[in-house]
């Protein structure tokens, strides 16, 4: 890690999320106290993986061993932020037609109704993970991917723009295992897409400039 100190993350607050469309606030209450886990766990990771540096033990088993879970602990800290940021008890269904998300997602998939398609079928993949819709920073284009164990799959450098948790704790209170997919009709209803667009905008603004070809 080669750091001397490291301020600690604290746990956002995401009180704004009660009276969700399908999804309960007893769901919603588990689920933060997950990610309040994630939070405390990359912190304690950090510290001790700071410990044994400044002892020189970073080439130990422990240290890389410590390492790989940290990946883990903040990948999972960070996916739920953009997942309870990107959900709204005032949700709406789709994007407004003409907003910058929506022109996105035609550009990139031909139209609204094919990027859906493909991000549920994403999602309702069978096994325990994430579906993310990412820009590519370098041609701006959206493409959806599917992130196991929140280390794993990342494409380098993409930008999250709309994040769905399909662990099955994110729906399992209200859903069987087997009805996913009435857990990602709940959670499409109730989609920030204000929030989305910010996202898209910061991802636009942040585009490194393209280079000309000698």
């Amino acid at each position: 890690m080669a750091l001397l100190t490291q301020t600690p993350y604290k746990p956002q607050s995401f009180n704004h999320l009660k009276g969700l469309n399908g999804i309960s606030d007893q769901t919603i209450e588990m689920h933060l106290a997950l990610y309040n886990g994630y939070v405390t766990n990359t912190n304690k990771l950090t510290e001790e993986l700071l410990e044994l540096a400044k002892k020189g033990q970073s080439n130990t088993p422990a240290y890389a061993e410590m390492t790989r879970r940290l990946g883990f602990e903040y990948n999972g800290m960070i996916l739920h932020e953009y997942y309870f940021g990107n959900l709204t008890p005032n949700g709406r269904g789709q994007p407004q037609s003409g907003s910058p998300i929506m022109q996105a997602l035609e550009k990139s998939f031909g139209s609204w109704d094919a990027w859906l398609q493909d991000f549920k079928a994403v999602g309702g993949m069978r096994g325990v993970g994430w579906a993310i819709l990412f820009q590519d920073p370098m041609t701006g284009m959206l493409s959806n991917h599917w992130i196991t164990l929140h280390q794993d799959g990342n494409p380098a450098g993409f930008k999250p723009i709309l994040v769905m948790d399909v662990w099955e704790h994110a729906f399992l209170l209200d859903y069987k295992p087997a009805e996913r997919g009435k857990y990602i009709e709940a959670f499409f209803s109730n989609i920030d897409w204000d929030a989305v667009n910010s996202r898209l905008q910061a991802a636009r603004a942040e585009r490194p400039v393209a280079t000309p070809a000698v």
